[in-house]
């Protein structure tokens, strides 16, 4: 068919009215947003010819995206979570902020409600009879380079099965597995003592797989432990970090990879003395350094839904 129509009055009339442009009803930015995303998605239409079939397949995908509840692992996916880091990116340089520990993404697995510990936190409830025991410890630093006592450090991340708990299909983990917080000591040190992580997939018969299946992308991540960072004297961080030797560091299905962020992995001795279930354990050791306030506010906290829990 491939009729160019976007251009016409009966199109533009449409698309107006659609999003209620000039109308003192509603929210104006929701309006404006809805406006350019409707007007993107009817030209795209005319220029690729998308047929009616294509767009109904479409909207089908996006009822099954809604019922599998990955929307927000979709979001990883594509590189939109991504591309919003490379915004914010951009957005320090322009305002002379620089170094610190760099961002990446959250990801679409975090709990809210994980227990705050002082200093040093033990986060495997469950045992795992297939994950080594891992240490990960450091020092968080502000702005001035000086240590962050009292800084909050929450730690999230898979075990042995690519499984998170609260999100773990086969209902193996109680709750808060792998999960916990820190507080940082009066050296502005904190540590957690866990087991060793593997990647994960995306559910294979979920429509994010689905997607990527049709664009011919595999859905798998490389082992990796998530962190939020936070402290009243400087902006929050969301970053993570890779396990070295993960065959999938540099081919990460949500793009989350950046070299910083792939710390040593070093073999130690003395665990049993530690708590940990065996006397031979692997250590990573991140320091973090956070960044100034903008203006004494910090503009690096995203509001999104997010799952919350008791401990």
């Amino acid at each position: 068919m491939h009729m160019k129509v976007f251009n016409t009055k009966e199109a533009q009339d449409l698309l107006k009215a659609a999003s209620n442009l000039g109308s003192p009803d509603g929210d104006e930015r929701t309006k404006q947003i809805v406006n350019r995303l409707l007007a993107d998605l009817f030209k795209a239409i005319d220029d690729l010819d998308i047929t009616p079939d294509e767009i109904w397949k479409g909207v089908n995908y996006f009822n099954k995206l809604g019922k599998d509840g990955e929307a927000a692992l979709l979001a990883a996916g594509l590189g939109l979570e991504k591309y919003l880091d490379i915004r914010m990116d951009a957005a320090d340089r322009e305002a002379d902020i620089h170094g610190g520990t760099p961002r990446t993404i959250e990801g679409p697995l975090y709990v809210a409600g994980a227990p705050v510990r002082d200093g040093v936190s033990r986060l495997d409830i469950n045992p795992d009879e297939d994950a080594g025991p891992l240490i990960i410890r450091g020092t968080i630093t502000g702005p001035d380079g000086k240590p962050l006592p009292g800084a909050v450090v929450e730690c999230w991340h898979a075990n042995s099965k690519g499984f998170y708990s609260h999100f773990d299909p086969t209902g193996a983990q109680s709750d808060f597995n792998l999960r916990g917080a820190v507080r940082a000591d009066a050296e502005g040190k904190y540590e957690f003592r866990t087991l060793m992580p593997v990647g994960y997939g995306c559910p294979p018969d979920g429509a994010t797989q689905q997607l990527l299946d049709t664009i011919g992308r595999h859905g798998n991540r490389p082992a990796h432990v998530h962190f939020f960072v936070t402290s009243d004297k400087a902006r929050k961080l969301t970053t993570q970090i890779n396990i070295a030797g993960d065959p999938l560091i540099w081919d990460d299905f949500a793009y989350a990879t950046r070299e910083e962020l792939v710390p040593d992995c070093v073999d130690k001795t003395g665990g049993l003395a530690l708590g940990l279930k065996t006397g031979a354990y692997k250590e990573i050791k991140f320091d973090i350094e956070l960044t100034p306030l903008v203006q004494g506010k910090d503009n690096q906290v995203v509001n999104r839904l997010r799952t919350a829990a008791a401990a």
